[in-house]
């Protein structure tokens, strides 16, 4: 989850990420300005640090994104870029992200959707995961229109949602797996449970190789390429 500073003008919620996984660097910095991020999956720090060289001012805050480190009303504009909707308790994440944006303030999301290839990939990882808490919703709800319009509710005085999609690309489906297995937070944890099972890391990997290859929409003897579906989510927070 990253809360972004004050700077941030509300159309640069959308494009930063986006435009960097896309390849168009220059771009993606000017939506971005300076940054404070707050991610609750330790693992996701070593995936995301190189960018800090890239960025101005970058600062990493390890946090609960079901219960936020910052007082009520502290920015004008909250931002999540696929990331607070891997907390298993979507009121709580929506009740913080509404709490420390300030009355009119910005609340800007862009989340996976049940419809996309999301879902298939995070299918993935399920048999070797620990299973999730009780209560947990899975992530790709935070893509449903009515699931977002009902945590969010009366305390939002605009809400709108489009659904879009980016494109992730790898020199091969092979490198696709082994990025992910080095930079992606969930990804980076499963395979350390599994350091003293050989067998079932094994298999996550013939599993892993298989969805990059199949799902591959790259040109033939070109880079492979994964498109995924999103929901932009902007909403102005009611004033008090």
């Amino acid at each position: 989850m990253a809360e972004v500073s004050k700077r941030l003008a509300s159309d640069g919620l959308e494009s930063g990420w986006a435009k960097l996984a896309d390849g168009r660097w220059e771009g993606a910095r000017a939506s971005f300005e300076k940054v404070l991020a707050s991610e609750e999956t330790p693992e996701a720090f070593e995936g995301l640090s190189w960018a800090a060289w890239w960025l101005d001012e970058l600062e990493w805050v390890e946090a609960d994104a079901e219960a936020l480190p910052f007082g009520d009303g502290e920015f004008d504009v909250v931002t999540s870029s696929l990331g607070a909707i891997f907390a298993p308790d979507h009121r709580a994440v929506a009740d913080e992200l509404l709490r420390v944006c300030r009355p009119g303030g910005t609340i800007g999301m862009i989340n996976f959707t049940s419809e996309g290839l999301a879902a298939e990939f995070f299918a993935l990882f399920a048999p070797y995961a620990p299973p999730p808490p009780p209560g947990a919703v899975p992530p790709v709800m935070w893509g449903s229109e009515d699931h977002v319009r009902e945590l969010f509710g009366d305390r939002v005085a605009s809400l709108e949602m489009t659904r879009r999609e980016y494109t992730e690309r790898a020199g091969s489906p092979r490198r696709y797996r082994e990025f992910f297995k080095q930079t992606f937070g969930p990804a980076v944890a499963i395979y350390a449970s599994l350091a003293d099972q050989p067998d079932r890391a094994a298999a996550l990997d013939r599993d892993f190789l298989d969805f990059a290859t199949r799902s591959n929409r790259g040109a033939p003897g070109g880079e492979a390429e994964y498109r995924y579906e999103y929901l932009l989510v902007m909403a102005k927070k009611r004033d008090e």
